[in-house]
């Protein structure tokens, strides 16, 4: 079972691992996809602005036009030469630009330009240029370079109309390219969570599975030598009944007669503690709620544990300093809570030490606080977290004498969260344990 638990444990992981780097193998190829795509619009976008620019100098190929500037503002105006850099100014190259990216889709993009002669000439071939070209086309990472586009126009000389270039680059463009994965990158975040959530639940609910079938295996050993002893006990007091001997004493038919009431009586105890736990677990106890008094229930179940604890030399200390005690409960399952308690503490005392048991009890706030404190054998830390379990049974080492489905503690965590209250447990193994419970105090009883 541990083997397959291990090699169920290692397919699921391996599964896991294997869809996490699938996912992030297609992301990575989504978005070097988006890139191609945003790089394409990018392109598009550049050859439409370039087409509007041939057609615009097309408007000016005559040398001599009257839009064409009487005076030279540049080198590139001399001669009066039908240039985009002399018919356009800067802002509206920017412009025609800026609208050919949003017609892109391209909005929040950023980006810088160039416009330059692409003839070999004796001056400065940079026709316009925003400010930081330089540095964004240096920038080869985190910015985008488009082809550059050519302003050429087939009518008159290369004098008259010399060939122009525009360049773009887009600034930051894998931003955009994040901005479009972004659905789809939270959804696979979203997924890989998912699978890992399902796979610690499965994990999960394997150890619990693992461990309620321990829990079974424990429970169905302790209660077969629960029910033998007593079912040996009765079948030998019947075969004593039938002799001859026995039939003819009225003492000794008595005797075996009541340890068979006895026996009768104590499976019919264990019967009751299995089904009353099975009642609590399904919720289907019907609780008789009144105004009980604790200290009256407490005071009363001590002293049915009198002769017990005189037989071992104990004692049980009652420091019931509560100025309130009244609370709304159930008096037979409360009582019964007290009972396992009392009962608790003196199947797990020391041997050969006298039993010190003090309950005591006080008032904070709207609460009222008991506590069970003992001077037994104690427990580790792994039994003070699976203590209220329902059949968990602490290993007691040499302790053969304690008997039980393991079924008191959390018959008592159910009594105690049916009227709304808390139950915790400090232990020391080898110096005992104190059970701290509080209540609501009942508040509209007079």
């Amino acid at each position: 079972m541990k083997k397959l638990f291990v090699l169920i444990t290692v397919l699921i992981s391996l599964s896991l691992l294997g869809i996490i780097l699938f996912q992030v193998s297609w992301l990575k190829n989504a978005a070097i996809l988006r890139e191609d795509q945003v790089r394409q619009r990018i392109d598009n976008a550049v050859n439409e602005v370039g087409l509007e620019l041939i057609q615009f100098k097309t408007q000016y190929s005559t040398p001599y036009n009257n839009d064409i500037p009487l005076f030279p503002r540049s080198a590139h105006d001399f001669f009066k030469r039908n240039t985009i850099h002399a018919k356009m100014s800067h802002q509206k190259l920017y412009d025609r630009i800026r609208k050919a990216f949003d017609r892109a889709g391209l909005e929040d993009l950023g980006f810088e330009f160039m416009l330059m002669l692409r003839s070999d000439q004796p001056f400065d071939p940079v026709e316009k240029q925003t400010p930081n070209y330089v540095q964004a086309n240096a920038d080869t990472i985190h910015n985008y370079s488009a082809k550059g586009v050519g302003i050429v126009v087939s009518s008159g000389s290369a004098f008259e109309n010399p060939d122009e270039a525009l360049f773009v680059v887009a600034l930051d463009y894998k931003k955009l390219v994040l901005r479009s994965l972004t659905g789809n990158i939270l959804l696979a975040i979203l997924f890989t969570l998912v699978i890992i959530a399902a796979f610690f639940v499965t994990v999960y609910t394997m150890l619990r599975q693992k461990k309620l079938g321990e829990i079974k295996n424990d429970f169905i050993n302790n209660m077969t030598h629960e029910f033998k002893t007593p079912i040996a006990t009765i079948s030998l007091a019947v075969d004593a009944l039938k002799n001859e001997k026995v039939m003819s004493s009225r003492e000794r038919m008595s005797y075996f007669s009541g340890i068979i009431k006895e026996e009768n009586q104590r499976m019919n105890k264990q019967v009751e503690a299995i089904l009353k736990a099975s009642q609590f677990e399904k919720q289907e106890v019907d609780l008789d709620k009144g105004p009980v008094h604790v200290h009256e229930i407490i005071k009363l179940v001590a002293d049915k544990f009198l002769l017990q604890l005189q037989e071992k030399n104990g004692r049980a200390e009652l420091a019931l300093g509560a100025s309130n005690d009244l609370i709304k409960g159930d008096e037979v399952h409360f009582t019964n809570l007290v009972n396992n308690l009392i009962d608790n503490a003196v199947k797990y005392s020391k041997e050969h030490v006298p039993i010190h048991l003090k309950i005591s009890s006080f008032n904070s706030g709207d609460k009222l606080i008991l506590k069970f404190e003992d001077n037994g054998i104690g427990m580790t830390r792994e039994t003070q977290k699976r203590v209220f379990e329902k059949f968990y049974r602490a290993h007691t080492g040499n302790l053969h004498n304690v008997k039980g489905f393991g079924l008191g503690l959390n018959y008592v965590k159910s009594v105690t969260q049916s009227h709304n209250g808390s139950i915790k447990v400090e232990s020391t193994l080898g110096r005992g344990s104190i059970f701290t419970l509080e209540f609501p105090l009942e508040t509209d009883a007079r």
